[in-house]
C-alpha cells in the first residue's frame, strides 16, 4: 500500500463505474453482444494490470483463477445461481479481478482509516445475515452460514482492509446485478434445501477465499517465475561463444 490515498480514489471510483456500466450493458445483450463485453473486459484489466506493482498482478491473476474454478463450480455445475443466458458470461473471469483491483484502491483510498472501513464492512455483513434469517423476503440460512467467517477474517485477517473494501464492492455489484436480472440466486441449495437469499449475505465470504488464496499463492508465484529467469538467463550466459577459423 505504498501509493498516495488521493490518486487511489481514482481507479476505486473508475473500478465502480465500469463494473455497474459492465452489468447493466449485459442485462439486454445478446450472446454476440456479451462476447464483446468480455474482450473489451479483459483489455480493460490488462490495462489496469500495468498500473499496478508486480505483486498486486499477480495478486489478481490468482483471483482470476480461483474464481473462475468457483463459478463454474457454483453456477455451471451446482446450479446455487445462474446468469441470464445460463450460460458463463465470457466478461466474469476477468471482472473477478477488477473486483479485487477495486477492492484494493478502496482500502488504498481509505487507509488512514481503516479500522471505519472494517468496521462499516463488518457491521453491515452481520445486519444483512441478522436481516436474512429475519425480515427479509426470502429466508436466507445459507448466506447466514458464512457471514461468520467473513467477520472473522475482519477481525483476525492480516489484510482486513483489503478483504472489507472487496466486500463493500461485492455487496454493491451482487445487489445491483440480482435486481436488474444479470443474474439470480437458487431460493435454496440444490441437493440440500437450505434456503438462500438473492443475493446471500454470505456471498462475500466466497470472495473472501478468493482473496485469501491470491494473497497466499501470488508470492509463490513471483518467486518460482523469478528463479525460473533468473536460470535461463544464467544458462543463456555460460554458453559458449561459438569458435571461428583464422583466415
Amino acid at each position: 500500500m505504498a501509493r498516495a490515498a488521493v490518486p487511489a480514489v481514482v481507479p476505486a471510483v473508475g473500478g465502480c463505474a465500469y463494473l455497474a456500466l459492465l452489468l447493466a450493458l449485459d442485462r439486454y445483450a445478446t450472446y454476440p453482444e456479451q462476447l464483446a463485453l468480455g474482450v473489451l473486459t479483459f483489455v480493460v484489466l490488462g490495462a489496469a494490470l500495468t498500473r499496478v506493482p508486480a505483486e498486486r498482478r499477480a495478486q489478481a491473476l490468482a483471483v482470476v483463477a480461483f474464481a473462475t474454478i468457483g463459478e463454474v463450480t457454483g453456477s455451471l455445475a451446482w446450479g446455487v445461481y445462474s446468469y441470464r443466458l445460463h450460460n458463463l458470461p465470457l466478461f466474469v473471469p476477468p471482472a473477478h479481478g477488477l473486483v479485487y483491483l477495486t477492492g484494493l484502491s478502496v482500502a488504498l483510498a481509505l487507509r488512514q482509516h481503516t479500522r471505519m472501513l472494517v468496521t462499516t464492512a463488518a457491521v453491515a455483513a452481520a445486519a444483512w445475515g441478522v436481516l436474512g434469517l429475519t425480515v427479509l423476503p426470502r429466508r436466507d440460512v445459507a448466506g447466514a452460514v458464512g457471514v461468520p467467517l467473513l467477520l472473522v477474517f475482519l477481525w483476525r485477517g492480516r489484510n482486513r482492509a483489503v478483504y472489507a473494501g472487496v466486500f463493500l464492492v461485492v455487496a454493491s455489484l451482487e445487489l445491483y446485478g440480482t435486481a436488474i436480472g444479470t443474474w439470480h440466486w437458487a431460493r435454496e441449495l440444490p441437493g440440500l434445501g437450505v434456503p438462500d437469499g438473492n443475493p446471500p449475505s454470505g456471498v462475500a465470504s466466497g470472495y473472501v477465499w478468493f482473496d485469501v488464496m491470491a494473497l497466499l499463492t501470488a508470492p509463490v508465484a513471483l518467486r518460482l517465475l523469478t528463479k525460473r529467469r533468473a536460470s535461463r538467463t544464467r544458462r543463456e550466459g555460460e554458453q559458449p561463444l561459438s569458435s571461428t577459423t583464422p583466415a
